[in-house]
């Protein structure tokens, strides 16, 4: 395909990456935001969002005049060939998706878009949301498709640069092979179909990812009452093709800017199409126990009360490689340990500033000052690197909290600590099983 003229409305993990890597294939880009400051910082090459890569590659599109940042959408929409919304989908009153920065988008550029300009969800979206654009819109010469992202946060150029498929899906089946088209340049599996199904897939899969990570959540409280180690029990799982290996970590819960939002809307959905979808509910209340258990191993490693107990936190973030809060598994955590009257420290390389609560630092090693427990809650890698002898130093308890599984137990144990983890209730110091 020869290079297209792109619109992205939103600048965002979503928009930016989208906005810059589209570049990156060739294509003229042009990223719109509403907040003139950012447009402004991103013109210049400075980018706030941590994300691998990310800033490099505005920088290169920058440079070579592939990509722009301008603010306000009707301009640049007048010119453009296809216009991707890449704007927020947060949860609304009772789980639902908000539309709101959709259907502004939509309203604001309806009436300048060239006939023939392809209108893209990359936003998620629930199922009708295409049907919903086009009675907004009002053309018939506008086709509307969707195109939903499968990005992590931390890995988000990798995964859009080398992604496992394209889905794109549209009533105007034409429109939908020329929104694939723009991607020739990956060399991906394309999955073209309706508009329904398409806006359908993300859902089904992160909502798949959540019920997985929810029942891995479970199988580890199961080890810990049975005497099992959930580390060989996921590796034994994982050899398992039909299963696989990625999500079988157990951890305090999942979060972050799409699970929990995607979880609730599609059980909305569910509902709106007369569909009592018990099991997405049932991973959902999984996803809460776990949090509550976690709380409970915290206070037991206490002495059983959290008030006035001086614990220290490592990580912040929802998962390790990005600065995202975004319904962080460890601040929902945190929240319930202050409310009840834990005195709590926080470290995370990624964030900073002030935080409800707790006290955030800025060296690891403050958080196991006179802490009676220290909590490991993100898997950032340099906490298996720490001094342990120096931690047990500080710290005026001895208990280590590994909520994710993450450290080594024995250099733990070999401090003077104690070491709990999640689903090894013999505390890892038996050998694992040998794979032959």
């Amino acid at each position: 395909m020869s290079p297209a003229r792109i619109v992205v409305v939103g600048t965002g993990y979503v928009g930016l990456t989208t906005g810059a890597c589209l570049a990156s294939i060739g294509h003229q880009v042009t990223c719109v935001d509403v907040d003139a400051a950012k447009v402004a910082r991103l013109a210049a090459g400075r980018v706030d969002i941590l994300e691998p890569g990310l800033a490099e590659l505005v920088g290169r599109g920058l440079t070579s005049g592939r990509l722009s940042f301008v603010v306000g959408a009707r301009t640049a929409a007048a010119g453009a060939d296809g216009v991707f919304l890449c704007v927020p989908t947060p949860m609304g009153a009772g789980g639902a998706a908000d539309l709101r920065a959709v259907e502004a988008v939509t309203a604001e550029i309806g009436d300048v878009i060239p006939p023939g300009c392809a209108l893209i969800t990359k936003s998620t979206v629930p199922v009708g949301t295409s049907r919903r654009i086009r009675e907004l819109l009002g053309r018939s010469d506008v086709p509307v498709v969707s195109n939903p992202e499968f990005l992590r946060e931390g890995t988000a150029v990798a995964d859009f640069l080398h992604p496992d498929r394209i889905v794109v899906g549209s009533d105007d089946l034409a429109a939908a092979h020329w929104v694939a088209g723009l991607y020739d340049e990956l060399a991906a599996p394309s999955v073209v179909t309706d508009a329904a199904s398409a806006e359908l897939v993300k859902y089904a899969a992160n909502c798949f990812l959540a019920t997985k990570l929810s029942y891995v959540n479970a199988i580890a409280e199961l080890c810990e009452r049975l005497g099992a180690d959930i580390e060989a029990v996921t590796e034994g799982m994982g050899h398992d093709r039909r299963i696989g290996r990625s999500f079988l970590k157990p951890g305090p819960g999942w979060g972050g800017s799409c699970l929990p939002k995607d979880t609730h809307a599609l059980t909305r959905i569910a509902e709106a199409a007369g569909f009592e979808f018990g099991l997405l509910r049932a991973a959902i209340d999984e996803n809460v126990a776990q949090r509550d258990r976690i709380i409970a191993k915290i206070a037991g490693a206490v002495g059983g009360s959290l008030a006035g107990a001086r614990i220290g936190l490592l990580g912040l973030a929802f998962k390790a490689g990005t600065n995202d809060l975004r319904d962080s598994p460890a601040l929902a955590v945190a929240s319930v340990l202050a409310a009840h009257g834990a005195e709590l420290t926080a470290y995370d390389p990624a964030v900073g500033g002030e935080l409800p609560g707790m006290v955030v630092v800025d060296d690891p090693y403050q958080v196991a000052k006179g802490a009676d427990a220290v909590v490991v809650l993100t898997e950032w890698d340099e906490f298996r690197r720490l001094d342990w002898v120096y931690l047990a130093e500080l710290m005026d308890g001895d208990a280590v909290v590994d909520t994710r599984n993450l450290l080594e137990p024995r250099r733990v144990l070999d401090a003077g600590l104690s070491w709990q983890g999640i689903g090894r209730a013999r505390e890892a110091l038996f050998p694992r099983t040998a794979v032959s």
